[in-house]
């Protein structure tokens, strides 16, 4: 980067910054009208910072407005910040004095040998690591906007006080915040968390639980389209589809490791701890029940590389802090295969598995948007990951030199690697910037061993496999939720849960209507008649707020002509036509797999 772009918004160490301020800015402005409310934490975030507080009350619009105007105060006074360090017991004492009792837990929990620094600016003191801008009065206060308020449970333990957290956003300039603004408006518009239930898609019910939605009749056709394609993608790449269990015994995740490293996100069914009866647990992932398809019986070298596709449905035990819609739930469905290899075909299989993922991701709509990021262990935290040094080395190695050879432009991202290898993550942003990963391509080379997964070589030898982790779209609740946001609710024909509505025009015209909806159910098109006796324009104006993408008008002159009179919900009239004809122009659409 040009030493001219170091202090601007180009550069994210500085875009961090200069939000990390903020929090601060924020902070102090809250004690300045709230000197009784207690501070928590207040970082910088991916697009932009929070900060929690200890308040007996929420805040409110009017909150919000008043805490933006004191922040505009205090960037206007030019107050300098300044770092100092204090040893355990002053920076306890000091924030005793001051009565912030949730920085002397976060004190206490500090490493023996931890450098205990605050920043202060003015009669603001905040215990914190940093770096922080040199003045409030580097930021624009014309340039922020406090979003959004909401609880949120101290150190993400829902066992621990509901803290309310604010929300904030600033730029360099206030055309850049309005623009923001504007974008946010729109994404408002699009939320798939709002959308898709006034759609209908999906909903949730306090009495099934967080993070378990109910899909209604238009989410559970689109994702069922989604996955009988998928399916059909895979069987014609050479995957044999396999059905697993929804549960196993415990001894089965003690195998592949999943009990020692992923037993806190695992629905447990029984005493884990009493070894005398039997433990079972929903199954996280499907990797260790897909590998018994291997081992059903001896493996030539001649057998691989098996590929093994399943429609799987998962269980994770998440944080109820964490629940979002459709994009972070407890049970999900997701397009999930292992393929057992050769070391001398990982390469060529890696590249397969990567082209079904984009080919997927194109075909949606998703890919133009995706970001690639090789997820790798950290040398400095190893008791998460299974394996030597020696080991993890050798698969990073082998697997960069892969996505350096297949062109793909990663980041890296450490300590992201699942705990038995180094996996491509195929990254995706919601409306508001959040991004989480949709699809996972991972190299193991530690599991084959646990299981004693091996085949017999060209010499007669036995040799263990590679092992390739793979989603081909990911999961498909959270796929339905971005293509709802992608589509603002308009998906594309070929997976709209209606594709077709039949619009009489009066009670004479529902026959005629029915009949050729059933002509076009049996071609395998979704079709539906409104019989109501509405008005012509309200019916059209339903159907487009619906999104259906084809509706069919039929008046007394279709029924005479024997044609029938498609609009798009774009509001394209697309004339009088033959019912021939309009089906060749839906089975065009749908077959081409059209974005409209």
């Amino acid at each position: 980067m040009s030493e001219e772009n170091i202090y601007t918004f180009e550069n994210p160490e500085y875009r961090k910054t200069y939000w990390h301020t903020c929090s601060h800015v924020l902070a102090q402005a809250m004690k300045r009208l709230h000197p009784e409310v207690k501070l928590a934490i207040g970082p910088a975030i991916e697009n932009g910072f929070y900060y929690d507080f200890d308040t007996p009350r929420p805040f409110s619009p009017e909150d919000l407005e008043a805490l933006e105007a004191e922040m505009r105060k205090i960037c206007k006074e030019k107050i300098k910040l300044e770092r100092f360090e204090l040893t355990r017991a002053e920076a306890i004492k000091l924030m005793e004095e001051m009565d912030e009792p949730y920085k002397v837990e976060l004190i206490n929990d500090l490493p023996e040998d931890a450098v205990i620094s605050f920043y202060k600016q003015g009669d603001f003191t905040d215990l914190c690591a940093g770096p922080h801008l040199d003045s409030t009065g580097r930021i624009k206060g014309n340039a922020i906007k406090l979003t959004s308020a909401t609880g949120a449970y101290w150190r993400g333990d829902a066992s621990r006080k509901m803290l309310q957290r604010i929300y904030g956003v600033a730029f360099a300039k206030k055309d850049d915040l309005d623009a923001y603004i504007a974008e946010r408006e729109e994404a408002l518009k699009r939320d798939h968390n709002k959308l898709g239930r006034e759609l209908e898609y999906f909903t949730t019910v306090d009495c099934i639980g967080q993070g378990l939605p109910v899909m209604l009749p238009k989410g559970a056709r689109t994702i069922q389209t989604l996955q009988r394609w998928v399916e059909d993608e895979e069987q014609k790449r050479g995957y044999l589809l396999t059905k697993t269990p929804l549960m196993a015994k415990s001894d089965l995740y003690k195998i592949s490791g999943h009990w020692d490293h992923y037993r806190d996100g695992m629905f447990i069914m029984g005493d884990p701890d009493d070894e005398s009866k039997e433990c079972f647990a929903l199954r996280p992932m499907t990797c260790p029940f897909q590998y018994q398809v291997f081992l059903n019986r001896q493996r030539s070298y001649r057998d691989l590389p098996m590929r093994l596709g399943e429609t799987s449905t998962l269980f994770r035990n998440e944080d109820s802090g964490e629940m979002h819609g459709l994009i972070r739930v407890r049970q999900f469905t997701i397009s999930e295969g292992h393929l057992v290899l050769r070391p001398d075909q990982l390469e060529e299989e890696f590249k397969g598995c990567l082209d079904l993922a984009k080919y997927c991701l194109d075909t949606v709509g998703m890919l133009d948007k995706c970001t690639f990021r090789f997820s790798q262990w950290d040398p400095n935290n190893t008791a998460k990951y299974e394996g030597t040094a020696e080991q993890w080395n050798e698969a990073q190695r082998v697997m960069g030199q892969i996505l350096d050879d297949l062109g793909v432009n990663y980041e890296i991202g450490i300590d992201e690697a699942a705990f038995y290898g180094p996996k491509l993550d195929i990254q995706y942003k919601n409306v508001f910037g959040k991004e989480d990963t949709i699809v996972t391509i991972q190299i193991d080379m530690l599991l084959a061993a646990k299981f004693g997964m091996y085949y017999i070589d060209e010499n007669g030898e036995k040799a263990l496999p590679y092992i390739i982790h793979r989603t081909s779209l990911g999961c498909y609740e959270r796929t339905l939720a971005y293509l709802i946001e992608e589509y603002a609710g308009a998906l594309p024909t070929w997976m709209a849960p209606e594709q077709v509505r039949f619009l009489p025009v009066t009670d004479r015209a529902c026959d005629y209507c029915a009949n050729k909806a059933r002509e076009l159910e049996t071609m395998g098109f979704r079709v539906e008649v409104d019989y109501r006796n509405e008005k012509i324009g309200k019916k059209i104006r339903e159907a487009t707020l619906e999104k259906v993408p084809y509706m069919v008008v039929v008046g007394d002159r279709d029924m005479e002509n024997g044609t029938v009179s498609p609009r798009h919900r774009s509001g394209e009239d697309l004339g009088a036509m033959s019912f021939e004809d309009f089906a060749a122009l839906l089975k065009d659409v749908v077959d081409s797999k059209a974005k409209k």
